[in-house]
This record gives structure tokens, C-alpha cells and sequence, in this order.
């Protein structure tokens, strides 16, 4: 079994602005799916106004547990790339499971 693996160690933000839109990222270290589902209530609280909640994480070493999330826009065009950076990057997070 694979014990080791690359992570985030802490908490990150982006924002990019392109064509009067605003695209806010966050990163975080997270070791459940039950506390990814937490952190996105409380940003879509924080956000109350935004319009899409694109998302995508990996858990465990073997980086077998996944998801990509695209809330609406074309099929493929937003969580599958956010999957794709951190495939590329090699990332995981340490999964509870």
C-alpha cells in the first residue's frame, strides 16, 4: 500500500477577473468527504451571490476517492480541469476513511 503522498499544508486563495466575471479558488487540506461538504456550506454562505460552486478533490494516498463537480457550466469545463491540476500536481489529501 502507497503511504506516502504530496498535500497542501494549508489553507489557499486565488481571484482572477476576466471580462466583467470573477472566478474565486480555494485550496484546502482536508481529510473527508464530509468536511469538504462543510467548507463548501460555509463559502457559499459567505458568498451568498455567486452562481456557480466548482469543485474537485482526491483523498487518500492511493488517490483512489475523487470528484469533480462542474454546479452548472458545460459538462467537463470546470470541475474535470480542477481534477486535472491536481492529477498533474500529483496532490491527495490524507483521507479518514
Amino acid at each position: 500500500m502507497i503511504d506516502s503522498y504530496l498535500s497542501i499544508q494549508k489553507h489557499a486563495e486565488g481571484l482572477y477577473k476576466e471580462k466583467g466575471s470573477k472566478f474565486i479558488s480555494y485550496a484546502y487540506p482536508v481529510t473527508s468527504e464530509e468536511e469538504i461538504k462543510k467548507i463548501l456550506a460555509t463559502l457559499k454562505k459567505e458568498h451568498h451571490a455567486a452562481r456557480h460552486w466548482c469543485y474537485a478533490y482526491r483523498l487518500g494516498a492511493d488517490k483512489k476517492l475523487f470528484r469533480a463537480n462542474d454546479d452548472g457550466e458545460p459538462s467537463g469545463t470546470a470541475g474535470k480541469p480542477i481534477l486535472n491540476q491536481l492529477i498533474s500536481a500529483d496532490l491527495s489529501c490524507k483521507s479518514s476513511a
